[in-house]
């Protein structure tokens, strides 16, 4: 989690709007005057006394059987009893014949594109067309920033000034993401070194189509690209999703802070790129390229915050940016086909006080036919999330021409409309939400689950009888069930499946069922998965704010023990736990540990004093963010 993530750009906050917190407190104090507020714990803090059921019993997956990890904080993981995890892949570590090895002392581009690249996030797993689907595969994998300080020796001193051409070259390279095959033999997992299917993508030297309504655009143009219609690379690709035709979306997050300089005095793009809080100026990557510098490229952002489709069973196949999807910053895409054969799309814009959207293709999915499938993402409807106090959501239309999206309010065209995604929001009312990342639905039940990570920015003066949760700082999740299993619909139904943080303490206004023990509540939920048997588990970050690591929980979501939260995995200091990714059997679970060794603000961690260095634990070597495979020992499936 980044600081920046704890400030909002959306200025309809100062103004007054309605936040997710206003509706949820609304619907609290309509079910505290229907049947008191004594059930909420149990409940989960449901809409209200109409609220949908599940679409079918026989859908109600079984409840977990795993003993308890205990909450708490130290240098390295741990794994529920009966269970064993192990280090797949490290940052640095080779995916090609000729990849060098790794030497964190004289780090290069030129071998970071060779090798694992930093902060793994989202992890997609594609099965080979041939061979057991549970035993051999693609590992789909984002890198999502890089940790300077901890990345490179002799920088903290004098950061930014100790930054050279050379060291932020490699940062681009280390950026991007991954495509791994992995084969399991027996209990143990291995990467496939020197795979055809093996791959880097890189931020700064992987060419990209840009495709959907903003191709061409006079928006999308720069001097390196005069006809707007190909980037080089990704960045700040945090989740993503696999669609069903087995491609990989990986998605732009925060882009802004890869980017430095100051537009000219009343430029056209300033208010879009105060929106999406341009310059953030994290990097020092426009000292040394004019790329990064706004004041030089002020149409170069507009190019990075989609969504991106790479086919990882074709090397070859240039990845595409659909912008179809809107551009903002995105945490997730996860796919899922309406009944009609449309494919939907759920993302989150992950800051505070920013929406939920989802996109509807206008063509229906060929599960025959995959390359009919290819170009399914550039035509559909955008949609962005209104979460009523009546408890349903109203998902309302991000096209051209619709209600205040014309050219009199700076929309010429739809590529207007997907370029300013968040402004196109504002103007139709969507409800600001506390840091929605993962969404996640279920295609056996209808349901889909938005993970609210925390919004320690919603202000005192909110409080009332209806607002009991001001500075959310422990987030919450909200269920939303799409009528009749319609993934498509327009109008759903939502409710609160708990209000994260620890039950124990009534200042903090947590909702958890009551056979949660005390090691099954968490803080900051982030990622979510569903497993082979349709059973949900979420992944945190952030949970170090409650005095325990990050890790991932099982959450029951049906029957006697809906809301009620298991502790099975923890991540060790610094870190936090993303991407979790269950084979298709569910024997088999992945998890991303990402920034181990990081500090806090006010005790920064470096290369030479991290706060942990796992997993290698020698002195001559920096924490590296790792992806890992977690096995029962019995080989049975992960959950019991």
């Amino acid at each position: 989690m980044d600081a920046s993530e704890n400030v909002t750009s959306n200025p309809r906050i100062a103004a007054g709007a309605a936040t997710i917190g206003d509706v949820i407190d609304a619907q609290l104090s309509r079910r505290a005057m229907v049947g008191g507020l004594g059930a909420l714990a149990v409940a989960g803090c449901a809409a209200g006394p109409d609220a949908a059921a599940p679409r079918a019993a026989s859908a109600t997956p079984a409840a977990f059987d795993f003993p308890e990890l205990a909450r708490g904080l130290d240098e390295t993981h741990h794994v529920a009893a009966g269970y064993r995890a192990d280090v797949l892949i490290r940052w640095g570590d080779p995916l090609f014949a000729d990849s060098p090895a790794f030497n964190p002392m004289a780090q290069t581009a030129e071998a970071q594109r060779r090798q694992f690249g930093y902060n793994n996030d989202f992890i997609g797993y594609v099965p080979l067309p041939k061979g057991d689907a549970d035993e051999r595969g693609l590992l789909c994998i984002n890198h999502e920033y890089s940790s300077t300080l901890l990345m490179f020796p002799g920088v903290a001193g004098s950061y930014p000034a100790s930054m050279t051409e050379a060291a932020c070259r490699t940062e681009m390279a280390a950026h991007g993401g991954s495509v791994v095959e992995v084969a399991r033999r027996g209990q143990d997992w291995s990467v496939v070194v020197g795979s055809k299917y093996n791959r880097r993508v890189t931020a700064d030297t992987t060419p990209m189509t840009i495709a959907g309504p903003a191709a061409g655009h006079p928006r999308m143009r720069t001097s390196a690209d005069p006809a707007g219609m190909t980037v080089s690379g990704m960045m700040n690709n945090c989740a993503g999703g696999v669609t069903p035709w087995g491609t990989w979306l990986s998605a732009e997050e925060n882009i802004n802070g890869n980017f430095l300089g100051d537009l000219p005095a009343g430029h056209p793009e300033a208010a879009n790129h105060k929106r999406m809080g341009l310059p953030g100026s994290w990097y020092q990557w426009g000292r040394f390229d004019d790329r990064y510098n706004i004041g030089k490229e002020p149409n170069e952002p507009n190019r990075f915050g989609w969504i991106v489709e790479i086919d990882p069973l074709n090397p070859d196949a240039k990845p595409k940016k659909r912008t179809a999807l809107g551009r903002f910053k995105h945490e997730g895409a996860e796919s899922v086909v309406a009944p009609d054969g449309r494919v939907v799309i759920y993302m989150g814009d992950d800051q505070r006080f920013d929406y939920v959207y989802k996109f509807v293709t206008k063509g229906r999915y060929d599960p025959k036919n995959r390359a009919a499938n290819r170009d399914l993402l550039d035509e559909g409807t955008l949609f962005v999330a209104r979460f009523d106090a009546d408890g349903t959501v109203q998902w309302l239309p991000l096209v051209h021409g619709f209600g205040p999206l014309t050219p009199a309010n700076g929309f010429a065209s739809q590529a207007d409309v997907v370029i300013e995604a968040r402004r196109a929001g504002d103007l139709l009312g969507a409800t600001p939400m506390d840091r929605p990342e993962d969404v996640e639905p279920d295609p056996r039940t209808g349901r889909v689950w938005v993970m609210l990570t925390n919004n320690s920015r919603r202000k005192d003066d909110q409080i009332d009888a209806a607002n009991p949760r001001a500075k959310n700082n422990h987030g919450h999740i909200i269920e939303i069930r799409e009528p009749d299993g319609d993934f498509a619909a327009t109008t759903s139904r939502w409710e609160i499946l708990v209000r994260c943080g620890d039950p124990s303490k009534p200042e903090v206004g947590a909702s958890w069922n009551p056979a949660t023990s005390a090691n099954g509540w968490l803080g900051s939920p982030d990622n979510g998965a569903l497993d082979a048997q349709g059973r949900l588990w979420v992944a945190t970050d952030g949970n170090d704010a409650t005095g325990a690591a990050d890790g991932l929980w099982a959450m029951q979501t049906d029957g006697p023990g809906r809301a009620t939260g298991r502790h099975f995995f923890r991540v060790p200091l610094g870190a936090e736990l993303c991407g979790p990714r269950f084979t298709p059997g569910g024997d088999t679970l992945f998890v991303a540990v990402q920034h181990p060794g990081d500090g806090e603000d006010d005790k920064p961690a470096s290369f030479e004093n991290p706060s942990t260095r796992w997993p290698d634990f020698r002195p001559d070597m920096p924490p590296r963010p790792s992806v890992m495979a977690i096995r029962r020992q019995d080989g049975g499936p992960i959950g019991g």
